[in-house]
């Protein structure tokens, strides 16, 4: 139960709404066990007095009673789930926020141990699961417990043996059926949540390698894996299934045996009298509906196994130490970036280094091209400049201070990053502009496409307004590097840092997008990771990586007379 703590926890930041439910759904129940014991008991009564006792009986205040139960339970019953349900979502807004917040001081480093099929299922399938907690778990025992209180001390004021029975059978059944239902689905429920991620898993990895898999000839068998993957969570959901349809039969048991129990009892006298007549029927109803109360009891621990396994998965992934640590104040950005690289020494394995004694100076507004064969540690210097990693041993220093005396906040606004890979999110385009400058106006957005080329996405009829990615708009390769210069502009640091801008893209496209750097990153520091040789006679200095190391450094017509390693390239590959 430990492993929930940190998550009640959170519970705290909307205790009042939570609680607002619980209360409500305490008042839904006893307004319905009220209507059913009242009516039971004025059917009862009316039937004994016939219709000589037509003027004798009070007809009227149990008949008012028994709208005012059925109208308190209409509203109570609306009002409960209009606050739970809101109160939910947000504790569920709450959870993944929480969630998210400690997964992304994490990347890259924290997370490089997981795949992304199971980390989105932790952030969002898990995440999703620990919302029972409160519905079925904490509200239904808080509820029944709470009914089962006020049941036996209002049934006290007429024979106390009897609401002391009927209060022992109940709280006996609170107390019994959720442990013991708890351990016989606790191998389902673990299984489901580990089954669930691992299928999700399986599923992405399908879906996004069905070229591959066909290709190779693995298809069948990789969709012969998942399906016994599936096989095993159904089995999983079966299992789960079949002893809540028992924690249920088994209540209706006890639930039909309080019954009979009560109405020996009740027969036998209430209060002293031995003529109870219809309090037989109050005290046989209220049994009745007193153990809807405890209808959720016997599944709700059903779903503590998942929920802890859950907690668990998630708590795995967010209770990492980050890997890299900034500090709380740094140095104020400044204009211009300045880089010096001493014997910098990195590895993602102890036997293989990716960066060894690498040393390095950019002077402010210099364009550096870092070119080399896939694997020589270009991407991996990029992911050094911008705290991705820390290194093992050398320094790093940006305008005068070392990069670790930068807070994050300062480092963010004066670098700019394009990624490889540009992102688009399912959205307009001018909300995926506007990550890159939450500020910018309507005008600056346009500006900057018409200066990165994307004019025609203005001349669309929506505009700014177009929706892009999923169901909408797809940009081309060209156009996505183009959108993600865009952002870099927008963004307006000044250490511009792009990892393989070009690949993909054919030589025409690859060409304008090169003529485009060497405007855009005008009075820039630009340090650009490429393996190809197209536009590299416009940089200022090129760097050729092998092994972790620079091997050669210098522009173009210097390293074309060395006749070394970028003579060599140019010799074979250029075109």
């Amino acid at each position: 139960m430990k492993i929930l703590l940190p998550y009640l926890a959170l519970y705290r930041r909307h205790f009042w709404r939570l609680s607002a439910g619980v209360l409500l759904a305490i008042v839904t129940l006893l307004a319905s066990i009220g209507l059913l014991t009242l009516s039971g008991w004025f059917l009862a009564a009316s039937s004994l007095a016939g219709f000589a006792g037509l003027y004798s009986f009070n007809y009227m205040l149990p008949a008012a009673g028994v709208r005012g139960a059925a109208i308190t339970r209409t509203a109570a019953r609306y009002f409960e789930r209009l606050v739970s349900h809101d109160g939910t979502f947000r504790v569920l807004q709450h959870l993944r926020v929480f969630t998210f917040s400690k997964l992304l001081p994490l990347s890259p480093a924290g997370l490089t141990g997981y795949r992304k099929g199971d980390l989105l299922n932790r952030l969002v399938a898990d995440v999703d699961t620990l919302d029972h907690l409160y519905l079925r778990i904490i509200s239904p025992l808080t509820g029944a417990l709470l009914v089962i209180l006020t049941v036996t001390l209002g049934l006290s004021w007429l024979d106390w043996q009897l609401a002391v029975t009927l209060g022992g059978i109940m709280l006996l059944t609170l107390l019994v059926l959720p442990p013991l239902f708890y351990r016989a689905g606790r191998p389902a429920g673990i299984a489901m949540a580990s089954l669930r991620g691992q299928y999700r898993s399986q599923l992405t990895e399908w879906l996004q390698g069905q070229a591959e898999l066909a290709l190779y000839g693995a298809a069948k068998l990789f969709h012969t894996e998942l399906d016994q993957t599936e096989l095993r969570w159904l089995s999983a959901q079966k299992s789960q299934a079949s002893l809540m349809g028992l924690s249920q039969a088994l209540l209706m048991l006890i639930s039909g045996f309080s019954v009979v129990l009560i109405l020996w009892l009740s027969a036998g006298g209430v209060g002293g009298d031995a003529q109870p007549g219809a309090l037989i029927a109050l005290f046989v109803f209220c049994t009745l509906a007193a153990f809807e109360a405890l209808a959720p009891v016997g599944g709700a621990f059903l779903h503590l196994a998942q929920v802890m396994a859950s907690a668990q998965r998630v708590t795995e992934a967010i209770a990492q130490q980050p890997a890299v640590r900034f500090e709380n104040h740094g140095p104020q950005p400044t204009k211009g970036a300045a880089l010096s690289i001493q014997d910098l020494t990195f590895s993602y394995a102890a036997d293989r280094p990716a960066l060894s004694s690498l040393s390095l100076e950019v002077a402010q507004g210099e364009r550096v091209a870092l070119l080399g064969r896939t694997g020589c540690g270009k991407s991996t210097l990029l992911q050094l400049l911008t705290r991705g990693w820390d290194p093992e041993a050398g320094t790093v220093i940006l305008n005068g201070q070392p990069l670790k005396n930068w807070d994050e906040a300062s480092l963010r606004a004066v670098t700019s990053v394009v990624t490889q890979r540009v992102h688009l999110f399912s959205n307009t385009l001018r909300e995926n502009l506007l990550l890159a400058s939450p500020e910018s106006s309507d005008e600056r957005l346009s500006e900057v496409l018409r200066q990165v080329g994307l004019q025609n996405l203005l001349d669309d009829p929506q505009g700014l307004n177009g929706w892009l990615g999923e169901g909408g708009r797809q940009l081309s390769g060209g156009e996505l590097r183009r959108l993600g210069l865009a952002r870099a502009l927008l963004h307006g640091g000044e250490l511009l840092l792009l990892d393989e801008p070009t690949e993909g893209l054919d030589a025409e496209t690859e060409k304008q997008i090169l003529t485009l750097l060497q405007q855009v990153a005008r009075g820039k520091t630009m340090i650009v990771v490429t393996h190809r040789l197209q536009g590299l006679q416009h940089f200022d200095k090129i760097c050729i990586m092998d092994s972790g190391r620079i091997i050669e450094q210098g522009n173009h017509l210097e390293l074309i007379s060395k006749r070394g390693r970028y003579w060599y390239f140019h010799q074979r590959f250029a075109l």
